[in-house]
């Protein structure tokens, strides 16, 4: 008879404890939208007279908006690296995507930094320490920092790999993008994606899980549908913003976003999910004006790297109001972290934690560091408002502390200061003017840069040619 207690005994511990690690209901679910090459200007809550996003503007007015908000990068590969390693880029060394050589060489001074095309699988990844907490993780669309995102802690996926962009005529049915099947003919990514999401949420509805949702679009090629292209057409652009085919995908963005939350709501789970919607960097410029912010995707100026960023967890965070703290995708990571204090953490993270902002706009005192020892070539020169016409970006590094911005270039060790409070748009460089300040940033970047052991390119081009 004891022995039979013993048993029950026991069976009853081991039951208490496989309940207790798997309902574990103050673990949000989470789930994390991304879209690819959208501008900080391009909502309608974010100032955009031209694009039409009812839906993600709700979810704004839900939420907490990070109006000084920063990827962890200026292009695709090296801002989802750092996203979800929580690492800054010397540290994966994931700086741009494909080659560090990029532009004509005979215009290049510096051989860059080697580059690091894709994030190392032993990399604690932000969806693996979710899942050594019981979550089930899922990708729909882009990837980008591996081969496959089931390597790097991801369950379930849809669409993602080493791939940046889905392609020729890629938008459309059938695709080119890996680990997606083909329904029929003329579907649209970004409603597929969407769906393949819910129907994933509706299957693990009563159990935590983490979506990573990464619209390919509005990444080129820019391809819409023919009924939201008639729509922009007939609208008059508005401060550089009017390209039809590009609104008609911020516009599919858009609905999908509102068929997400739609569908949470139905199934009653919207109070246990914290919702981040960002852009993984600027936009392109060429394409959709950023006014007044300089230059875009690709460029260290805020153009390029400053991105719409809100986070939506009721009654949790404080909703419709501004954060005005300079923020990172450093910081989701960390964030997440805290919230789940999971067994096993992170050793080392790069950002902050930012769960102190959700109930009051506390003031933030941090720096955020880039550093970039690549070349990236124009897309337009006419357009791009880089430093030069041939690139940009060059081999440098940037710091931000407060409202002021120090540029430093490797090339030829210059140094550019911005005051973002009363010149957002970079346009007058302080260097001379405030000399104490530039000095006293510039000593912040070295010490970070020995922290970090960011290389600095130092060996010359010979292909290098001044007068070309």
């Amino acid at each position: 008879m004891n022995k039979i207690l013993i048993i029950l005994s026991f069976l009853i511990f081991i039951g208490c404890n496989h309940i207790s690690k798997h309902n574990k209901t103050e673990f949000p679910n989470i789930i994390l939208i991304t879209v690819d090459d959208l501008g900080w200007r391009d909502l309608g809550i974010m100032g955009s007279q031209y694009y039409e996003t009812p839906f993600i503007d709700n979810l704004a007015s839900q939420s907490m908006i990070f109006t000084n908000a920063y990827a962890g990068a200026a292009n695709c590969a090296p801002s989802r690296a750092s996203l979800f390693s929580g690492l800054n880029t010397p540290k994966h060394g994931v700086y741009t995507v494909g080659s560090s050589e990029r532009g004509d060489s005979r215009t290049r001074k510096l051989i860059p930094v080697k580059n690091q095309k894709y994030l190392n699988d032993t990399i604690y990844t932000l969806p693996k320490m979710l899942k050594s907490e019981g979550y089930i993780t899922a990708n729909f669309g882009k990837w980008h920092i591996g081969k496959n995102p089931k390597s790097q802690g991801i369950d379930y996926n849809i669409g993602g790999s080493k791939r940046g962009n889905p392609g020729r005529n890629g938008y459309f049915s059938p695709y080119n993008i890996d680990f997606i099947e083909n329904k029929h003919d003329g579907e649209y990514l970004t409603d597929r994606l969407t769906n393949e999401a819910i129907s994933f949420i509706k299957k693990n509805k009563t159990s935590p899980f983490f979506i990573n949702l990464s619209f390919y679009s509005v990444h080129t090629p820019l391809q819409g549908k023919e009924n939201l292209i008639l729509k922009y057409e007939a609208k008059k652009g508005v401060n550089g913003q009017e390209n039809s085919i590009y609104g008609s995908m911020v516009s599919s963005v858009d609905e999908n976003i509102g068929k997400i939350l739609k569908a949470i709501d139905e199934l009653k789970i919207t109070e246990n999910t914290l919702i981040i919607f960002t852009s993984d960097n600027g936009g392109i410029r060429a394409i959709s004006n950023q006014n007044p912010l300089r230059a875009g995707k690709g460029s260290y100026y805020e153009g390029g790297i400053r991105v719409p960023f809100f986070i939506k967890w009721p009654n949790k965070i404080i909703s419709g109001i501004n954060n005005k703290a300079n923020v990172s995708h450093l910081d989701i990571y960390p964030t997440i972290q805290q919230i789940i204090n999971p067994k096993i953490k992170a050793k080392l993270l790069d950002g902050v934690n930012l769960k102190n902002q959700f109930q009051e706009s506390s003031k933030l005192e941090r720096d955020i560091f880039y550093h970039f020892p690549i070349y990236l070539e124009a897309y337009n020169k006419a357009k791009d408002q880089g430093r030069d016409s041939l690139f940009r970006t060059r081999p440098g590094s940037v710091i931000i502390s407060g409202k002021w911005k120090l540029h430093h270039y490797f090339e030829d060790n210059s140094l550019e200061l911005y005051n973002l409070k009363e010149d957002i748009g970079e346009s007058i460089n302080l260097v001379t003017k405030e000399p104490e300040i530039a000095q006293e940033l510039n000593r912040k970047l070295n010490n970070w840069r020995l922290n970090q052991s960011a290389f600095i390119p130092n060996k010359r081009n010979l292909l290098f040619e001044s007068s070309f």
